[in-house]
């Protein structure tokens, strides 16, 4: 089932954010959106999940307009770990990814199928071991893990990411796309926005590049993260190579003058 976006244009404050986007992220891939900043890249995911409505264009899951879609069924369908997201309150751990499981809820507790869903989730991200600690007392990377697993205890088909690395050290951004990367192996659709086109050589499927509000390129990591493409949009010389594992990595010599 792909999450398509057609013709897509937004405006904020009456600046146009993003102009006649067009792509199909398919489930089972882990997809990335890259661009500078002010490319769009947050508005598109806004617009993806249903935060945002598009001025002209649509966004669908299979056949589905997410615009004709009940706010409760949509979250369960589409998970979204916004960008920068924080917790200000000493909930514990467990408490917090309990509140991923709100849309399936009826009635006043939780159900079997709830707290199978919340442990099945923390069980996943490895956060068990700090279930009944306070997010507030919790690292950088353990709170990472944490709002992951509120994502998952939804058991949406999709997972939208925004900037999930930001502000993480090097290992824990390498164990938060693990865990995006062996969600997507398990069939579910999980788009990320990314800034750092190294993870995203490395662990993409498929590459949407946008450029002033623009899709500039879509596609695998070899047609999109082209010497020609980052320079165009980002202004650098670098190029793609094999390392001797057979990987691809992505060596930047350093800004176009």
């Amino acid at each position: 089932m792909n999450l398509s976006v057609r013709n897509l244009s937004f405006a904020h404050a009456g600046q146009p954010t993003l102009t006649g986007i067009n792509a199909a992220f398919e489930a089972g891939k882990l997809s990335v959106i890259l661009g500078p900043n002010g490319a769009g890249k947050s508005t598109l995911l806004a617009c993806m999940a249903g935060l945002l409505k598009a001025d002209t264009g649509s966004v669908s899951v299979g056949d589905d307009d997410i615009a004709s879609i009940a706010p409760i069924a949509r979250a369960q369908r589409i998970g979204l770990l916004p960008q920068g997201a924080e917790t200000h309150w000493a909930i514990t751990s467990e408490a917090l990814v309990a509140l991923g499981r709100i849309p399936h809820m009826r009635g006043a507790g939780a159900s079997v199928d709830d707290r199978r869903a919340i442990s099945s989730a923390m069980s996943v991200t490895a956060t068990e071991g700090f279930a009944n600690r306070p997010v507030t007392q919790l690292s950088g990377g353990e709170r990472a893990r944490v709002l992951l697993a509120r994502v998952l205890a939804g058991e949406p088909q999709w997972i939208l990411a925004d900037e999930p690395l930001a502000n993480l050290d090097p290992g824990f951004q390498l164990d938060i796309l693990d865990l995006l990367r062996r969600q997507a192996t398990a069939g579910k659709g999980v788009v990320a926005v990314l800034h750092d086109l190294h993870h995203a050589v490395r662990f993409a499927d498929f590459i949407v590049l946008l450029h002033k509000g623009r899709l500039f390129a879509q596609g695998s990591v070899d047609d999109v993260v082209t010497a020609d493409n980052l320079a165009q949009v980002y202004g650098i010389d670098a190029n793609l190579f094999q390392d001797e594992e057979g990987a691809t990595q992505l060596f930047i010599k350093g800004k176009i003058s």
